[in-house]
């Protein structure tokens, strides 16, 4: 068979070549081409560390920042709780005085008014013992014919109204 007695032939010949393809391939790639993409796959992967812990370190400095703020915002609220019970302190004084004050007046307004209500009723009194002292006069002189001292008279009433 001739195909076999040029297999030996041809197949060193492919063999060279294969060799010299694949060496170049492997000095061209493995040796050019993978350290350079090894060294960018390096780079990026330092920057991505690198990233993660810059923002790793804003996070905490934000947390920090966060925190101070809240203890200003808390001290902040605690001065203002302090102006506000403060405020309504001085208010409660001076609405005290205010009341006091009118609490003076309309007690010193009521103590006119219940003497002036005492003088009215004495007054009211008089004026009935005078009116009821006439009329008893008048009707001892009708029913008896006989004219009784007006002082008598208001003595009398006076007891039966008092007494």
């Amino acid at each position: 068979m001739p195909q076999i007695a040029q297999l030996s032939e041809t197949f060193a010949s492919q063999i060279f070549w294969m060799l010299i393809f694949f060496g170049i391939v492997f000095f061209v790639v493995g040796r050019g081409m993978v350290p350079k993409v090894m060294a960018t796959v390096d780079a990026r992967d330092k920057q991505i560390a690198g990233d993660l812990a810059a923002a790793e370190a804003a996070r905490k400095a934000a947390d920090a920042q966060e925190e101070a703020w809240r203890i200003q915002a808390n001290q902040q609220r605690a001065q203002a709780q302090a102006l506000i019970a403060e405020a309504k302190a001085d208010a409660a004084k001076v609405t005290e005085g205010r009341l006091a004050t009118a609490d003076a007046a309309i007690g010193a307004r009521l103590a006119e008014a219940e003497d002036r209500i005492a003088e009215a009723r004495n007054g009211a009194l008089n004026e009935i013992e005078t009116v009821a002292a006439e009329a008893a006069g008048d009707i001892v002189l009708r029913l008896a014919g006989v004219t009784v001292d007006p002082a008598a008279t208001r003595a009398a009433v006076k007891e039966a109204l008092h007494g």
